[in-house]
């Protein structure tokens, strides 16, 4: 009997990500920094070579041989009767067929992580925005005690930064209720565009959309739609990749339309000035915090205040704690509110 050339092996890499998440299939080909990578399951995936590792299948999978045949040797005068294959004794298949299904199970299980695997996610959601990075968030409580209470808020976010430029965009969605009342029914979306001309000095333009449809003022029914828009100037006055500070002042434009009993527009410019500050500290923790303070002749002056405390759990997965303060919004229709939040998202 003489052995024929085997067929090459088919290898079965694993895409290993950096929180632990695996994914079977093959390396197809690296482009620069990005892994291209076609997964058993779900396609071709593209991912950042920093955020996973392809570990090669060192031992692939061997195909049985091809025999050759060789020339037979003389029949025997008299034929010799094959032998009758002994029969599996029926303990034996019962043990062999409860390990198929064992191993079916297994295989199932693994598929299912797969499918819904956070780094896999965030690898489709990646290849979807390209450059743009991102989150998105969610939060949400159920209270039952002398009345029920529901409180959800959704949130995504995309970023990008070029040299001298960085473009923000924002949309949220909070939605509360007590006993089947609406009490919070609030869309909001917000931009940021700012330019950098030197180390020193920047200019931005923020343009903010609020649309409130369960709002209630001194009693009565206060549905609005806000568009804020502002343009800035100011000076840098920290610049260190983990720690930044900012100053400046802004001309401000506020229109409001209120669509609750009597239909009405009203449009107000204002000046403001504002402060801005970012830190990344150990362990994956970032802190990001804006204030802003509207000194407005004849009324108590407005301000507000966002405070954001991030922590990556993983390289896609992360929480937030936000606390955000509005008193005095110089517009005169908008809620003062103080919110508190505790959010979870995926990263992008």
């Amino acid at each position: 009997m003489i052995k024929a050339a085997e067929p090459p092996a088919q290898t079965r890499d694993t895409l290993a990500f950096k929180d632990g998440d695996r994914v079977h299939g093959r390396l197809v080909r690296q482009e620069g920094g990005v892994l291209v990578f076609q997964s058993e399951r779900f396609g071709e995936v593209r991912v950042p070579a920093a955020d996973a590792v392809v570990i090669k299948d060192e031992k692939p999978a061997a195909s049985k041989p091809v025999v050759a045949a060789t020339p037979a040797p003389a029949a025997p005068s008299q034929p010799v009767a094959a032998a009758p294959a002994a029969p599996i004794p029926a303990p034996a298949a019962a043990t062999a067929t409860r390990g198929k299904a064992a191993e079916h199970d297994d295989e199932e299980r693994v598929r299912l992580w797969e499918r819904f695997s956070p780094s896999v996610l965030t690898a489709h959601v990646r290849e979807f925005f390209g450059p743009w990075h991102g989150r998105l968030s969610f939060s949400t409580e159920v209270v039952t005690d002398i009345a029920e209470r529901a409180n959800n808020s959704y949130e995504a976010l995309l970023r990008r930064k070029w040299p001298a430029d960085e473009v923000q965009m924002t949309a949220r969605y909070d939605y509360s209720q007590t006993n089947d009342i609406a009490t919070t029914d609030l869309v909001k979306l917000a931009g940021q565009w700012r330019r950098d001309f030197s180390k020193v000095f920047f200019v931005q333009y923020r343009p903010t959309g609020e649309w409130n449809r369960a709002s209630v003022l001194r009693g009565r029914p206060n549905d609005y739609v806000l568009l804020q828009q502002e343009l800035g100037t100011g000076y840098q006055l920290v610049t260190r990749a983990s720690r930044k500070a900012r100053l400046g002042v802004s001309q401000n434009r506020f229109d409001t339309w209120n669509t609750a009993v009597t239909p009405s527009h009203v449009s107000r410019s204002v000046q403001s000035l504002f402060e801005e500050t970012e830190f990344t500290l150990p362990w994956r923790i970032t802190i990001s915090q804006r204030g802003v303070w509207y000194p407005v002749a004849e009324q108590p002056d407005g301000w507000e205040n966002r405070f954001d405390l991030s922590k990556k759990l993983t390289e896609t997965l992360s929480t937030s704690l936000r606390h955000e303060v509005r008193r005095n919004n110089p517009d005169g229709t908008a809620l003062d509110y103080t919110r508190l939040k505790l959010l979870f998202g995926l990263d992008f």
